[in-house]
């Protein structure tokens, strides 16, 4: 367990589509009253993404133990390079920022292009289990490609390659070194895996807060605008993590669960409220900001579904 101190802390590296730093305060008013006390020593978030809550818990409460998974192995390799060589990955992330900015406007979307296709192409050559120096090199494209590329997404096409066209921003921060170092140290004894939600189940037992933060759930025809892995995650998939959820409130963990509110355009779809019965669900008020129109990003509606009643 990290050390509680008033250094600066280690915060998300990644920008991450539906990332979960604007609604942390609201996250953190709903925690269960058992992690602010001390009895809540265990943490998982299996859909761990940019990690924006795992960050804050981890350096705020008495958690010993944690978990953390994703079906994205792209997104796992990097975690768990970060932990492994830091080192190596900021020198190499360093070259490639240096390059990056040295270049005018136009060379800066072409190098962006060819980064982009060599990061698909050596995706066949890739193993995904156990950290290896060819991973360094990956995790600074990955990296790299998340900070230049359109809005911070990472999205795949149906073959599985990234597809986010270039983002033109005029001074991308690339490299963030001090942080990657902060992160590797927090990362240091964790257990960081890749691949389906439910492999946490040995993990969780009644002194364990967990957090899920599945791919939300579209709420319109046009919402399917991006996969975060060549894996589909449809109504079968949400249904089969509602199982699961009841499977661990019967271990006693405490459980949080975020989604999407089907009700901000169809009142009349209770799709969460039948899957999640006899559990509180709360809606949180977020931004849409990952619309491509001006006009269609504001405030909206996010569901919380929690096995407890919140600590206040």
């Amino acid at each position: 367990m990290p050390v509680k101190t008033d250094q600066p802390q280690a915060k998300p590296f990644l920008k991450w589509a539906g990332g979960k730093r604007q609604l942390l305060s609201q996250l953190e008013a709903r925690f269960p009253a058992d992690l602010i006390n001390g009895e809540i020593t265990r943490y998982a978030e299996p859909f761990v993404g940019s990690g924006a809550l795992f960050f804050m818990i981890y350096q705020t409460y008495p958690i010993k133990e944690c978990f953390l998974a994703d079906i994205n192995s792209e997104l796992i390799l990097v975690y768990k390079t970060i932990q492994a060589d830091v080192s190596g990955l900021i020198k190499r992330l360093g070259k490639i920022e240096k390059q990056y900015l040295d270049l005018d406007s136009q060379q800066r979307r072409d190098f962006y292009y060819q980064v982009r296709e060599e990061y698909n192409q050596h995706a066949q050559f890739t193993q995904y289990i156990n950290f290896e120096t060819d991973w360094i090199l990956r995790a600074a494209q990955m990296l790299f490609l998340n900070r230049t590329g359109y809005n911070g997404l990472f999205r795949l096409n149906s073959k599985g390659a990234f597809n986010v066209p270039f983002g033109r921003y005029k001074n991308p921060r690339i490299l963030d070194d001090e942080n990657l170092r902060r992160v590797a140290e927090l990362l240091k004894d964790i257990s960081i895996q890749s691949g389906d939600f439910e492999q946490i189940a040995d993990f969780v037992n009644n002194q364990t807060l967990v957090y899920f933060d599945p791919p939300y759930r579209p709420i319109s025809t046009t919402a399917h605008f991006t996969s975060y892995s060549k894996e589909r995650f449809d109504d079968a998939q949400q249904l089969r993590l509602a199982d699961f959820y009841r499977f661990l409130d019967s271990k006693g963990a405490k459980l949080m669960l975020s989604n999407s509110d089907p009700h901000n355009v169809d009142p009349g779809d209770d799709f969460f409220e039948d899957a999640y019965h006899g559990f509180r669900i709360e809606r949180l008020k977020a931004r849409r900001n990952i619309n491509r129109a001006a006009d269609k990003r504001g405030e909206i509606c996010e569901l919380l579904i929690l096995n407890y009643f919140p600590k206040s």
